[in-house]
């Protein structure tokens, strides 16, 4: 009555409206409704966009023609609501009878409406809006309402007179609307300032307009770009502002910060209450007391920050967006199943006006489309968050790992980090796009069970009692599933830590011949992570079997109550196919929660992992001062009391030091690990104020080089200052090397510096310090290993009262006792305590123990002024147990060898072209498509038999499920006899057969994929292992360590775990869809018609979208190597970093490679979302095909044949998508077989072993060895490093090798070992060719000490003798001979001493030492010492000097030497220069005929 009253007297007529073969609406609920709904949107949606708006401003977009032209539309449709209200007026005041109310309000409204409108144009305008959404969708939706009363109004007028003012200005609001339509959907300029002008490929995401973004059509020329060429690096756009890491991880860092600082402080309260000490306490006992206070401190359960709150905090907003779009499109999934019960009860009712089965066509497939967008624009949703939480995690693990102290840092190895970024960052991604589908899939089975049960009342619980029990088996099963996740974890963690170990320590595994026993390691963890992949797999199995047959039990128990409920229940079409439709819907939420809860199962493990990480214990920040000293201080130290951690005793205690301009110091390392001391915070500080005046440069004792060009590692991120830059080159002798290499400053450094030699190494290290001009120098033994006259040089020109450094303080340890007089301060250290202090001076005259050690070495000193340095570890006396270390002014060089890809320029005089310095060689994004022998070689991997049976059981499987729901549709057209179907029990029988039958084909399929899936993988990783250990030394040079290790990782991952799943779902996928379309074609056989044009449209569709989609996941896969090596690198030269003060800049670079890395996954999930909008597309246009035809062929069809079609067309929209992203995972993960195959392509070393074998079994006997016009080259591409080298070395004789650097020292030996193989002549060892050996039984039978001593994580005993082939008498033996057997046996484990990674808890001289042992254990007939007492102080250098003349003395001893004073007592000595031989005589001999050798000794002081 209202609305009459409101209106001209007519009620809403169904008649009229709906059971009519002519429908129309009436004129009241076309002036009221359909005038207010568009107008009620705009109202509601205002207010909370304009807050949206005001902040989110983008800039400020200057007038523009489009502007101007929205703006009139606007301002013109204002104006012709306005003429209708005041024609209203007019036409009151003329006629005397009462004009309804409507006519009055709506214009009014549609007035103010239109008003608001054209505000909001100008508002977006000045905040920066491109295009809009929200106007869009009002135009959209004022458009569709007007065109139903335009049809109206057409038909009125062609049956009766209307008002011409009305009719005018209606239609021409009708053209101003399509206008408007048009112009909203135009994209405006970009604002003033804006990101995307100052770009150089900005991301066309932001400037696309509402309809380009919600289709994502915005990204179609990149794909057209990809479909002509394979994509390249520059067609990718940068990020979006938001997507990038410096906007991302802050707000992550900044959450977690204050979730920390939320747990302190509420620790604090509770814990304990600080007590005042009394003041006469010493430093020690509170140093006790602390650490007292820390134990009784963890004997309480602390609370944990979450981590889980802080991302939640983060991303929380993303999370409810997204939460939006996914109720949406939950509710609009059970649209399709009621239209379908519509549809089938229009082909029941034939005096239904046939236009309702138009419509229902029309409205299916407008909700499948609309519900097609809006569950893309979710899925975007989640894909972007997912990536900025990966880059966030990313980020957070990065800072946190430059600021871990030294204690934490042991806990975990590089390996592990290294996965918390790659491993657990990418679950946490994985799962970010299922997590609603928590609170989804219980919405989805709700909605699903009320709609069953209006369909078939009651009988529907017998389904929720079978789905009832499904719960707690999948829950069981997803319980296991966690606890193997985490073994699998655990030895994956365990195996990438060795393979980095391995890696790392390459060249010592093939110089010793070890590959074998670490093969065999890596095996062993490896089968055991495969043991749990298979108990993984027999799991999954099962719970795939639950989930496919889940739905069909539902359903058979459901209809077997229903039928057997009561004899007057028949099962008819609808009845039937809609419950079906609505069980399919179940299907997805019942598959969806395993998958979920094991993706969240795998993601908590990694979200606990990573807040162990991230709560790791922190430097203190503030245990160094940095302020302004008295003059002339720059350094103090007070009662000063270090540990290494804080559960560790002090190391060093009341120390005292103050340090005035130009001083030199010790530093703290006492057979412990670690980096320095405190003055770089990697040492806790239990005690002490410690304050530095300016800022500290810092040269580490073990070189840190990182792979980029000489200059950069020179420079070190510093502005460049060229004569700067070139003076600290030449004083600190790099002048002529810099000459040798390839492209001299531009020539690239491998990982760690694996082309220069350990001189080399370090006289960079020092030259970045010297570079960065700073006002403390902490110089930790900067000068080991060079040759004399190069020691001289640099101590001159750099750190000496001369030197570059003259004006800053330095504070240096070193031996070189020749230098002490020139010191300003000597401290002498025993037992972690200074002893003595003064000048050199005061020292000599207090006859102290300083007095007395100089005394016995100095006469060793003057003879070899440059007396390297290292461990400073100096037992003086036998009497005397107590540890000394000496600190001076001095430093000293001894030159080691010049690498392999260094010599060889030497004779290859090339123009310094920066690409002839390229070295490491990229990862390399492969083009086109996968080719088919990859497919064919992961299938020979599993098995061709196997392939062929699970291939049977999936076809088993989709054909008798389409024949039991076809049988379904044959009982639904059962007639019905007395209110009852006759057959029904037969038919249910053979129903429920069927569905048994499945259930056996499903369990069969899914096992022999799982297991067919693993037995590949095992295959495919030992074939690397083997590939990659029989690769030469060449290889690794030039292989990133990341490349590697990521192949090993990320790689195997995909293998292990990610392609059996993906080739299942893809096969499944691919029969469903085939399926469907016999379905329909037999349904409705006039469908054939449309289907070949949608097949080939779909075909090209994803033809055009792989071959972008494959080529984007390549570079995202070679992007992604760079993070990790970059990340290995920091993690290796931290205290460095720290020292400088560049964490800043190193943060930088990471962000800046996880950006770059985004870059190539951004337009990757893009294109996903396009692809799925486009299939969708095609997939709603077979659903409606299908209805459409069903709808024109209702008399010739029966219902059960109609349901059947259509319950088959609407799940095939979800698995068209679901084949087409299926069969591009298919293909971009197969790219990882790929990968692994690449190493069994490269260039490979000589057989190992010869069977039978080529020498006799206690070869060599004499240590003969002949050396006949010898030459090796390092590349096929250069000349040769050493060539034309004749000699011949008795057995037992002792030959030292000497020459300046890059003489081909090293080359020889390589030679010796077949590192390298001979380019030309022939080297026999007791008359045996060594070049018809097997590598391993030449490399076992000849043994050297290496210049580098390696150790690997493992027990002592391991690292000494890897094959277990001697007996524990003979270790002791061999320690004992190498002094090592006091420490040994001093220690808790003895010989199962666990090793850190790389040896980090035993000194480099321990190391060295252990070296020896191995020697010592091996005891062959040839020796070989490259420079392996480099590093060691004298004291350690005479102990091996000794051990080698007494057990060595009937074996053949080759040594590359620099202390010429070690090799004096040779018979002979071999003098090399340029790669030739120049001298070879006793050196007694060659000293006399004064040669180059002469020289030599003559600037070692010698002679």
């Amino acid at each position: 009555v209202q609305r009459a009253a409101l209106c001209e007297l007519d009620r809403m007529d169904w008649n009229h409206t709906w059971n009519t073969s002519s429908p129309d609406l009436t004129q009241c609920f076309q002036n009221t409704v359909l005038v207010w709904f568009p107008c009620l949107y705009l109202w509601m949606c205002a207010p909370i966009y304009l807050m949206y708006l005001r902040s989110h401003s983008r800039g400020y977009i200057c007038m523009s023609h489009l502007n101007k032209a929205k703006t009139a539309v606007g301002f013109l449709l204002w104006i012709i609501c306005w003429s209708d209200v005041f024609y209203t007026f007019w036409k009151v005041s003329q006629s005397s009878s009462v004009m309804a109310p409507v006519h009055l309000i709506s214009p009014t409204l549609l007035g103010l409406t239109m008003l608001l409108a054209t505000l909001m144009i100008q508002y977006e305008r000045m905040k920066g809006v491109q295009s809009s959404g929200v106007m869009l969708i009002f135009w959209l939706l004022a458009l569709l309402c007007a065109t139903v009363s335009f049809r109206s109004k057409i038909l009125q007028a062609l049956l009766q007179t209307v008002c011409i003012w009305r009719y005018t200005t209606f239609h021409m609001y009708y053209v101003l609307l399509m206008i408007a339509l048009v112009l909203s959907s135009l994209t405006d300029q970009p604002p003033l300032f804006s990101q995307a002008v100052k770009d150089s490929n900005p991301c066309p995401e932001p400037g696309a307009s509402f309809l380009s973004r919600i289709t994502f059509w915005w990204i179609t020329r990149l794909l057209v770009t990809g479909f002509k060429r394979p994509l390249v690096e520059k067609d990718l756009w940068s990020l979006n502002p938001d997507d990038r890491s410096h906007e991302v991880v802050p707000q992550l860092v900044h959450s977690w910060n204050s979730e920390c600082h939320k747990v302190k402080s509420t620790e604090q309260k509770t814990m304990y209450s600080p007590k005042r000490k009394p003041h006469g306490e010493t430093k020690e006992a509170q140093a006790v007391e602390e650490s007292e206070i820390l134990i009784v401190k963890s004997g309480k359960k602390t609370k944990e920050p979450s981590l889980l709150w802080a991302l939640c905090l983060t991303f929380g907003p993303y999370f409810f967006i997204s939460c939006f779009y996914k109720i949406i499109q939950d509710i609009l999934m059970f649209v399709g199943p009621e239209i379908l019960r519509l549809l089938i009860s229009f082909v029941n009712n034939s005096s239904a006006p046939s236009w309702h089965g138009f419509f229902y066509t029309a409205l299916l497939f407008i909700c499948n489309c609309v519900q097609s967008v809006i569950l893309q624009k979710y899925f975007h949703v989640c894909f972007t968050t997912g990536m900025r939480l990966r880059t966030a995690v990313i980020g957070a693990v990065y800072r946190k790992a430059l600021v871990i102290s030294n204690a934490a840092r042991r806990t975990s190895t590089v390996g592990e980090i290294v996965n918390l970024m790659s491993v657990d960052a990418q679950r946490f991604m994985e799962l970010i796009t299922y997590i609603n589908m928590v609170w989804s899939a219980p919405l989805q089975v709700v909605l699903a069970l009320y709609f069953l049960w209006q369909n078939l009342g009651p009988s529907v619980l017998a389904g929720v009692a079978v789905m009832i029990l499904m719960v707690p088996v999948n829950a069981v099963i997803a319980m296991k599933t966690k606890t193997y996740q985490v073994a699998q974890m655990k030895s994956k963690d365990g195996r990438i830590k060795l393979m980095n170990e391995m890696l790392n320590g390459i060249k010592v595994l093939k110089l010793y011949a070890w590959e074998l026993a670490f093969e065999k390691k890596v095996s062993e963890i490896r089968k055991s992570e495969l043991r749990v992949l298979k108990k993984a797999a027999y799991l999954g199995a099962v719970s795939t079997f639950t989930w496919v047959c889940a739905p069909f039990l539902v359903a058979l128990s459901t209809f077997t109550v229903y039928v057997l409920i009561d004899e007057q229940n028949v099962l008819d079409a609808e009845k039937a196919f809609v419950s079906l439709a609505y069980f399919n819907i179940l299907r997805f939420p019942l598959n969806m929660l395993p998958m979920v809860i094991s993706s969240m199962v795998q993601a908590s493990v990694s979200l606990k992992r990573l807040r162990v990480f991230l709560s790791l214990e922190e430097l203190q920040e503030d245990s160094v001062e940095h302020k302004a000293l008295a003059a002339p201080l720059s350094v103090s130290m007070v009662d000063g009391v270090f540990s290494w951690s804080r559960t560790e005793p002090p190391t060093l205690k009341r120390f005292v030091s103050l340090a005035s301009d130009v001083h030199d110091d010790e530093t703290s390392r006492h057979f412990l690990p670690g980096r320095r001391c405190c003055q770089i915070q990697s040492i806790t500080t239990v005690f002490c104020a410690v304050a530095l005046q300016g800022s500290v440069a810092y040269v580490p004792q073990q070189a840190w080089i990182q792979n980029a060009t000489l200059k950069e590692n020179i420079i070190f991120g510093q502005e460049g200052r060229e004569q700067w830059y070139q003076q600290v080159v030449e004083a600190c002798a790099l002048q002529p090397d810099l000459e040798i290499l390839p492209a001299g400053e531009d020539t690239e450094i491998g990982e760690k510096g694996v082309n220069l030699s350990g001189g080399q190494k370090q006289r960079v290290s020092l030259a970045r310090a010297v570079y960065c001009d700073r006002a403390v120098y902490l110089l930790d033994d900067p000068l080991s290993a060079v040759d004399a006259h190069v020691g001289k040089h640099i101590f001159e020109q750099v750190i000496g009262p001369q030197g570059l450094l003259k004006d800053k303080t330095r504070l240096l340890v070193t031996h070189g006792l020749s230098y002490l007089p020139q010191t300003d301060l000597i401290l002498v250290l025993v037992d972690g305590q200074i002893t003595e202090v003064g000048s050199y001076q005061e020292l000599m005259a207090r006859e102290g123990a300083f007095a007395e050690f100089q005394r016995t070495y100095a006469a060793v000193d003057q003879t070899d002024i440059h007396a390297s340095t290292s461990e400073r570890v100096l037992h003086v006396g036998i009497s005397m147990p107590a540890v000394f270390r000496v600190c001076s002014g001095a430093g000293v060089i001894a030159e080691s060898k010049i690498s392999p890809a260094v010599t060889d320029k030497d004779m290859s005089k090339k123009t310094k072209n920066p690409e002839v310095g390229k070295l490491t060689e990229a990862d390399k994004a492969s083009t086109g498509r996968v080719k088919l022998k990859v497919f064919w070689a992961y299938l020979k991997a599993i098995g061709v038999v196997l392939s062929c049976i699970s291939l049977l059981l999936f076809l088993a499987h989709h054909l008798l499920s389409l024949f039991s729901n076809y049988w379904l549709s044959l009982w639904t057209d059962d007639p019905v006899v007395n209110g009852t179907q006759p057959n029904r029990l037969m038919r249910l029988s053979v129903y429920g057969s069927l569905g048994l039958i499945q259930g056996v084909a499903v369990f069969g399929y899914s096992l022999s994929a799982s297991i067919g899936g693993i037995l590949a993988s095992r295959f495919l990783h030992q074939s690397m292992l083997d590939d990659v250990l029989r690769s030469p030394v060449s290889f690794f040079e030039r292989t990133p360590s990341g490349n590697l290790v990521n192949r090993f990782a990320k790689e195997m991952d995909t293998i292990d775990s990610v392609i059996p799943s993906i080739l299942k779902m893809f096969m499944g996928s691919m029969f469903n869809v085939l399926g469907s379309c016999v379905v329909i074609l037999i349904a409705t056989p006039l469908v054939a018609v449309v289907i070949p044009f949608l097949g080939v449209l779909y075909f090209f569709v994803q033809r055009f979208y792989v071959a972008s989609s494959r080529q984007l996941k390549r570079l995202e896969s070679v992007s992604r190597s760079p993070i990790y090596t970059h990340f290995s690198e920091t993690l290796l030269g931290v205290s460095v970093i720290r020292a400088f003060g560049e964490q800043e800049r190193f943060i930088h670079e990471s962000d800046q490679r996880v950006d770059h890395n985004q870059k190539a996954y951004y337009p990757s999930i893009v294109a996903n979302r396009w692809l799925a909008i486009r299939l969708e597309f095609v997939g709603n246009c077979i659903v409606s095909f299908a209805a459409l035809f069903a709808v024109i062929a209702r008399d010739s069809l029966s219902a059960g044949i109609i349901g059947l079609s259509i319950s088959y067309a609407l799940q095939l929209t979800a698995s068209l998508t679901w084949l087409v992203r299926m069969s591009s995972d298919v293909e971009t993960n197969i790219v990882a077989v790929e990968k692994v195959k690449e190493y069994s392509d490269t260039e490979k070393e000589a057989a190992w072993k010869h069977d039978p074998p080529s020498v006799p079994p206690g070869w060599p006997t004499e240590g003969v060895i002949e050396i006949k016009s010898f030459g090796l080259r390092y590349r096929y591409d250069l000349d040769l490093a050493i060539r034309n080298i004749n000699i011949s070395i008795s057995g037992g004789e002792k030959v030292g090798i000497v020459g300046r650097t890059g003489a081909g020292k090293s080359s020889l030996t390589l030679g010796l070992f077949r590192i390298i193989e001979a380019a030309e002549g022939h080297i026999f060892i007791d008359g045996v060719d060594i070049g018809k050996l097997g590598l391993h039984e030449l490399r076992s039978r000849i043994t050297i000490i290496p210049q580098d001593p390696v150790l690997f994580s493992g027990s002592l005993r391991m690292n000494l003798d890897p094959f277990n082939s001697y007996s524990d008498e003979e270790i002791w033996r061999a320690l004992e001979f190498s002094h090592l057997k006091s420490f040994v046996s001093g220690l808790p484990d003895k010989l199962s001493h666990k090793c850190c990674e790389g040896g980090e808890n035993l000194s480099v001289g321990q190391r060295q030492l252990l070296c020896l042992a191995r020697a010592l254990l091996r005891k062959t007939k040839v020796l070989v010492l490259d420079e392996a007492t480099a590093a060691v102080d004298m004291e350690t250098d005479k102990l091996i000097q000794s051990t080698i003349r007494s057990q060595f003395e009937d074996s053949t001893v080759l040594t590359i030497a620099h202390r010429l004073n070690t090799i004096m007592d040779y018979t002979r000595v071999l003098v090399l220069e340029k790669g030739q031989m120049v001298e070879f005589d006793s050196p007694s001999r060659l000293i006399a005929e004064r040669g180059p050798f002469y020289k030599m000794a003559k600037d070692a002081g010698l002679v």
